[in-house]
């Protein structure tokens, strides 16, 4: 199983992820193309956050969407509802060896 270690900028976020991304997802919906988040889509019993990140809804209130509440970096966001097994992990926040050789994928979340 591989392990990723992943950071915000001032450190005050760590991110976890037991998982080997072999895609990424960019975004165009309104909050995704102003964070640049590149989306790797996760258990989140993969995925350990350490830190307290601010979290923020926005339209139909089905995600939050975390960020640090210091440095201001996107780490990820996670579902409403606590049956959904989907979050996702901006992998920017790692070393960028993992990600960015990987192929990309778009999402046209605007059109939603």
């Amino acid at each position: 199983m591989s392990v990723h270690e992943g950071r915000c900028h001032c450190g005050a976020i760590r991110l976890t992820l037991r998982d080997e991304p072999t895609e990424v997802s960019e975004c165009n919906c309104s909050i995704c193309r102003r964070t640049a988040g590149l989306w790797h889509y996760s258990s989140p019993s993969r995925v350990t956050v350490e830190g307290e990140p601010t979290g923020y809804q926005q339209g139909d209130c089905m995600l939050t969407t975390w960020h640090c509440g210091t440095c201001g970096c996107t780490t990820h966001w996670t579902a409403v509802d606590p049956e959904y097994d989907r979050m996702g992990v901006n992998l920017r926040m790692f070393d960028p060896a993992l990600w960015e050789g990987l192929p990309r994928k778009f999402v046209d979340g605007a059109s939603f």
